[in-house]
């Protein structure tokens, strides 16, 4: 599969026969927004910033509620959590969403702003690609989002929802290497992945912003 970085939490994942976009945001949020295609959208919280579902082609089937689904293919699990670290007595709530495709697991995060429970990193457990948000502000933070990855220890982790040109209000990126205990990660157009191709130890991979 091919996995591009759409700005903030939104990414385009394409497969062979299916393409899944995350967290699709209006031109509010700043970023030249570029309608791309796709089969499937998840939503993880009715923001602006992560729910701008209209802006995407191809009629899709739209995610926005904890639960089970199976699409062509593609099996999802919503799993309800909060966007704050007062049970969502500020924020509200958020949805993350694993993502079984092509014998790959993926993770999408959301707007989690709180470290999960036992139970729920139990659930997440069997996570092979991770998409975290680490800008802090209205997520979890760099410290926070280097201790989920710690507790999951996924193969990829992609880092998203931090401070970039247009986004100006969250914690830049390079807290979250610094946490990670990185020098420096050279960002990557794009990323292409298999189950075969995973690396065998935690590796993480910045994505430029590509519009699609």
């Amino acid at each position: 599969m091919e996995i591009t970085w759409l700005g903030h939490s939104c990414f385009k994942i394409k497969g062979k026969e299916v393409t899944l976009v995350t967290d699709p945001y209006d031109e509010s949020l700043g970023y030249p927004w570029v309608r791309p295609t796709a089969n499937i959208v998840t939503l993880s919280h009715h923001h602006p910033g992560h729910s701008y579902s209209a802006g995407v082609d191809g009629s899709p089937k739209v995610l926005d509620r904890p639960g089970e689904y199976e699409i062509s293919d593609v099996f999802i699990i919503g799993l309800s959590n909060f966007h704050d670290s007062e049970e969502g007595k500020t924020r509200g709530s958020n949805i993350t969403y694993l993502i079984e495709m092509e014998d790959i697991t993926l993770c999408h995060l959301g707007d989690l702003g709180h470290l999960p429970s036992p139970r729920q990193l139990e659930e997440l457990s069997d996570t092979a690609v991770l998409f975290v948000p680490v800008g802090g502000v209205s997520t979890a933070d760099a410290k926070m989002a280097a201790e989920i990855v710690r507790f999951l220890n996924p193969k990829v982790v992609i880092p998203m929802h931090y401070k970039t040109e247009v986004v100006t209000w969250l914690e830049p990126l390079s807290k979250f290497i610094q946490e990670m205990g990185l020098r420096e990660v050279i960002p990557q157009p794009k990323l292409s992945v298999t189950r075969s191709s995973l690396p065998l130890e935690t590796k993480v991979i910045v994505l430029d912003y590509l519009p699609q």
